[in-house]
């Protein structure tokens, strides 16, 4: 493959990187702040997806998994989004609002479809939690998604965007 065939998939991966260190940071910082809780233990609760209650017990070594699985779950989202992008282009085209909606929808499917299958166990029902997450995952997550999906196709394709 080609350098010039890469260069838009350095822009899905770059969008995948910053959605999953908004999403992270502030999950770390909301659980710091409003219950004291160590980012170690943020980043195993991540790892429990895999490790079920276990994840809890393994030190860095779950904290560093669930470091990874962050940035992996994040990067997937990127690329699904780039993949629909490329053959509806109104998801480039309106980043803002249709990146929005599809950071309620990976909130909904994380929380309702993923998280259930997954060995997590339930998630937290704080209020205040459910309000922001849904939030951060559409304006912190889904728009940086669209967004580095609009450079991508507009790095493929030589398009040029008008301003959003």
């Amino acid at each position: 493959m080609a350098a010039g065939n890469l260069r838009p998939w350095r822009f899905v991966l770059a969008g995948g990187f910053v959605a999953g260190t908004l999403d992270i940071v502030y999950a770390i910082a909301f659980w710091a702040a409003t219950r004291g809780v160590p980012p170690q233990r943020i980043l195993q609760r991540v790892a429990s997806g895999l490790l079920g209650s276990a994840s809890m017990t393994g030190g860095w070594a779950t904290a560093a998994l669930g470091f990874v699985l962050q940035y992996v779950i994040a990067t997937s989202m990127a690329v699904v989004y780039f993949l629909v992008a490329r053959r509806w282009p109104l998801l480039w085209q309106r980043p803002i609002r249709l990146g929005a909606l599809y950071g309620v929808l990976l909130y909904v499917i994380m929380n309702y479809v993923v998280v259930p299958l997954s060995a997590a166990g339930p998630g937290s029902k704080d209020p205040l939690w459910v309000v922001m997450s849904i939030a951060v995952h559409a304006f912190l997550v889904g728009v940086p998604c669209a967004f580095f999906a609009r450079l991508a196709i507009q790095a493929d394709t030589k398009i040029s965007v008008t301003p959003v």
